[in-house]
C-alpha cells in the first residue's frame, strides 16, 4: 500500500513540476523610458536638418535612442534575453523617415490641427478643412506612410526583443508617449476616441 501511495505521490509531483511555466512579464516602466527616448529623437529634432545619404550609415555607437532593447529588458533578465539590439537597419530607417516627415511638413499639420495622434499610437487626419483641397491627397499619403512606419516600428521592437506577443503593449506604451510628448496645441484622441487639444 505504501508503494502505491509513494508512486502516486511521485506521479503527482512530476505532473505538477511539468505544469510550471515561466511568465515573462512586460517591463512597462523600461518600455516607457525607451519609447520616450525614441519619441524625443523624432519630435525634439524634427526642426533640425536630416542628413541625406544614399549609403546606409555605419554601425552606430549605442546612444540613447539606440538602446531600446537594453531598456526594455531589465538587467536581471539580461542573461536570459537574446543579445539583440533594437537599433538595427529597420528601426534606424524608420526613425529617420519619421523625423524627416515631421520636419518636412507633418509637424506643421499637427500645429494647424489638421492631424492628431490617435489613442492607438497612430496618426489621423482630424480636420481636412485645415488643408487646401489641392494638398489633401498628399496629406492623406503622408499620414498613411507615417502609420505604416509606426506599425512596423511597434512590430520590430516586439520582435527584436524576442517577444512578438508584446506588440500590443509596446503600441500602447508608444501611444501614451506620443501624446505626453506632444507640444501644447496639438490634438490627440482620448481612450474613447474623442479629439482633445493639449
Amino acid at each position: 500500500m505504501r508503494k502505491i501511495v509513494y508512486g502516486l505521490l511521485a506521479t503527482v509531483m512530476v505532473a505538477l513540476v511539468g505544469c510550471v511555466t515561466i511568465n515573462v512579464y512586460f517591463p512597462e516602466a523600461a518600455a516607457q523610458k525607451a519609447a520616450d527616448q525614441f519619441i524625443g529623437t523624432v519630435l525634439d529634432n524634427a526642426g533640425k536638418p536630416v542628413p541625406k545619404s544614399d549609403t546606409p550609415p555605419p554601425p552606430a555607437k549605442p546612444g540613447p535612442s539606440a538602446m531600446l532593447l537594453d531598456l526594455l529588458v531589465p538587467a536581471a533578465y539580461a542573461g536570459d534575453a537574446p543579445n539583440i539590439r533594437i537599433q538595427n537597419a529597420t528601426t534606424e530607417s524608420i526613425r529617420q523617415r519619421m523625423q524627416s516627415r515631421f520636419q518636412g511638413g507633418l509637424g506643421d499639420l499637427f500645429k494647424s490641427g489638421a492631424v492628431g495622434f490617435t489613442h492607438d499610437g497612430m496618426v489621423a487626419v482630424r480636420d481636412a478643412s485645415k488643408v487646401p483641397l489641392s494638398q489633401r491627397a498628399q496629406v492623406n499619403a503622408t499620414v498613411a506612410e507615417e502609420n505604416r512606419d509606426r506599425a512596423a516600428l511597434y512590430r520590430e521592437v516586439a520582435s527584436a526583443n524576442g517577444h512578438p506577443e508584446w506588440e500590443a503593449q509596446i503600441r500602447a506604451t508608444f501611444a501614451k508617449g506620443w501624446i505626453e510628448r506632444a507640444p501644447a496645441g496639438w490634438y490627440y484622441q482620448d481612450a474613447a476616441g474623442a479629439w482633445k487639444r493639449k
